[in-house]
């Protein structure tokens, strides 16, 4: 008895003894509730909810992602580029240089060019009052040296991105289309390859207006052959890849091709051959107004070196208005090419140079 007691208001058989209609009523207790959950009509509207919130946020996702591998990328280069001595050592005395030019107008002011208010007499040595001298007007030369360095670097940064430009163009256009296009553009390329560069350069910036973007364009446009080389072949090499095949059976024409799949596997060798080629473009700059081919309103590097020859310090021992000026050209076009091999070792580990 004691035993049936508890069991009897806990268990079913209460429930169930009692009779069949509060049996209904607790089933029909539980029916609304049971109904209500097969109104799954409440599920298919659930559904697109989510689909049409995640619509408006994949665009900035995956700007997102794209984004956070580009600041892995860098911070991966950056990582590997300290390791590199001589690459960190170009990459400073770039900087000290490059801040000097960019603040030249208040460090030195634009009236150190002038002629009639220069500060000092003729070809002074080097003093306290003007430590690098002066030139044959009474200029402060290293005023000049620094204000030289804004046209210098200009010039030779404008002449190797414009050289690389039209390499990386012709290289991958006859790397991609291969065939009797490919031989006749690389017959014209070896054709440029074989010419000397300083000559056409010189010929260039004889038969045009001396300007600055008369020396500019006549580096560019004569030393672009070596990287039209080393693009093509790095672009056949790229499109003997399975991906390319991938993306030419799905629909891809030759400018997706070239600029979705090619352009994006050739950049490091362009960044490379642009880091390279600033050195080599300094120096042509140099020997262009060396010759009287620059710009005879600037100041520039070269210039300053034609100055010192027309003013005789070669005959006369006035050394202090040759020297800056070459020192400062070999030193950038060293500092250059250590950052370019620097940046050439960690784009290919495999070369092993730059520490």
């Amino acid at each position: 008895m004691t035993s049936t007691e508890p069991t009897a208001p806990s268990g079913t058989t209460a429930s169930s003894g009692t009779n069949a209609s509060s049996g209904t009523n607790a089933s029909s207790g539980t029916t609304p509730a049971t109904e209500s959950s097969p109104a799954t009509a409440s599920t298919p509207s659930t559904k697109p909810a989510p689909a049409t919130a995640s619509t408006p946020s994949t665009p900035s996702t995956k700007s997102s992602l794209i984004w956070a591998r580009r600041r892995s990328t860098v911070a991966r280069f950056w990582a590997s580029y300290r390791t590199r001595r001589a690459g960190l050592l170009g990459l400073a005395g770039l900087t000290l240089i490059a801040l000097l030019a960019l603040t030249a107008p208040w460090t030195v002011g634009a009236d150190v060019q002038s002629v009639t208010q220069a500060p000092g007499t003729a070809l002074e040595p080097p003093s306290a009052e003007f430590p690098l001298g002066t030139d044959q007007f009474g200029r402060s030369l290293l005023g000049l040296l620094i204000w030289g360095a804004r046209i210098s670097l200009l010039v030779g940064l404008l002449a190797a991105v414009l050289s690389v430009a039209i390499g990386t163009l012709v290289g991958i256009i006859a790397g991609h289309y291969g065939g009797w296009f490919s031989t006749v553009v690389m017959r014209i390329t070896d054709w440029f390859l074989v010419m000397p560069t300083l000559v056409l350069a010189i010929v260039l910036a004889t038969v045009m207006s001396r300007s600055m973007w008369t020396v500019v364009l006549a580096i560019g446009v004569t030393s672009w052959p070596t990287t039209a080389r080393l693009v093509r072949a790095q672009t056949i090499a790229v499109e003997s890849r399975p991906y390319i095949e991938r993306a030419t059976a799905l629909g891809g024409g030759h400018g997706h091709v070239m600029g979705k799949h090619v352009l994006p596997n050739v950049m490091p060798l362009v960044l490379a051959q642009t880091t390279l080629g600033i050195s080599t473009a300094i120096l042509t700059e140099a020997t262009l107004a060396f010759l009287g081919l620059g710009d005879p309103t600037v100041v520039s590097w070269g210039g300053m070196l034609q100055d010192a020859r027309d003013a005789g310090a070669v005959s006369s021992g006035h050394w202090w208005y040759l020297a800056p000026p070459g020192i400062a050209i070999a030193l950038v076009a060293l500092a250059f090419t250590l950052c370019g091999r620097a940046v050439e070792s960690v784009l290919n580990p495999k070369l092993g140079v730059g520490r």
